[in-house]
């Protein structure tokens, strides 16, 4: 990715936002992010990769709830913008500005990662009890609404209850996430199904555009998902994935205790995670990709 050199308003993990005056210019970086540590190391192509992931399902998924996105035309782009188009294309939208609700708006309809954990220990999931029996990778019997907390670079977040998330922003908005969340992840899971791709769960971010609930950041990227084969899924243990699991994976075995600085990843898996990310991409969208920014 060629840098842009331009001073963004606002950086989160992965992405630099813009401020524009009356909009927001978000651009996916190739940073990569593990238990909230953004590591050293860029993955190639993959801010493209969740542009044109979430490109696809804010299209897909537009009649559910609305979305932020204005445009990803570099047509569009604004005059002092426009001598940075080689570095933005593919990789950036110009989105409405939005009041950001402070929830991460977890569904998970499988049990992987900290919801197997905790349920091992206690038979639930962010406290909402499941049935005996369950094993690791299992379909849960509904999808579940987990919210957590949205860190700051470089803490953690935490899961928090349905009741917390009333606190933090009312009874009506809470009730509408959760069910915005809810029917967004059966709809994309449902497509992801005809495609031959399992989401095990997902992470959306929403705010308030003109005082309407809306999704907002990317939507059901390998970034923000576990997306797992179909064809070899088998319940008991962990899963093959399409995401950045195998990333979390390495970090685990090297012995990484989870705080920055995070060790340097060797160059053959970053190869093999943008692999993951690009074959994710390719079997969603049924599109071939065809990177765009140099």
């Amino acid at each position: 990715m060629k840098p842009i050199e331009l001073k963004p308003s606002a950086q989160g993990k992965v992405r630099d936002i813009y401020d524009l005056g009356k909009a927001l210019l978000i651009v996916a970086t190739d940073r990569l992010s593990a238990f909230d540590v953004v590591l050293p190391d860029p993955v190639p192509y993959k801010g493209e990769v969740l542009t044109k992931i979430s490109l696809f399902w804010f299209d897909h998924l537009s009649d559910i709830v609305p979305n932020h996105l204005l445009t990803a035309d570099e047509l569009d782009l604004p005059d002092e913008l426009a001598a940075h188009a080689d570095a933005l294309r593919g990789r950036f939208m110009i989105v409405k500005k939005a009041e950001v609700f402070p929830i991460e708006c977890i569904v998970r309809g499988y049990l992987a990662g900290s919801g197997w954990k905790e349920y091992r220990e206690n038979g639930t999931v962010c406290g909402q009890k499941l049935p005996e029996g369950l094993v690791e990778s299992s379909r849960l019997p509904e999808p579940i609404f987990t919210p957590s907390t949205k860190a700051a670079i470089g803490d953690h977040d935490e899961n928090i209850s349905f009741e917390r998330v009333v606190d933090i922003v009312g009874a009506e908005h809470a009730e509408r996430l959760r069910e915005a969340s809810l029917a967004l992840y059966s709809a994309a899971r449902d497509h992801a199904a005809t495609r031959g791709i399992i989401i095990a769960d997902t992470k959306f971010e929403f705010g308030l555009v003109e005082g309407e609930v809306t999704l907002i950041d990317e939507a059901l990227t390998p970034d923000s998902s576990r997306f797992w084969p179909a064809d070899e899924y088998k319940p008991g243990g962990p899963q093959p994935s399409f995401d950045k699991q195998f990333v979390r994976d390495w970090l685990e075995a090297s012995g990484w205790n989870k705080k920055p600085p995070a060790p340097v990843l060797p160059e053959d898996i970053l190869a093999v995670t943008a692999e993951k990310y690009i074959e994710a991409y390719e079997l969603i969208t049924d599109e071939p990709f065809m990177p765009e920014s140099e």
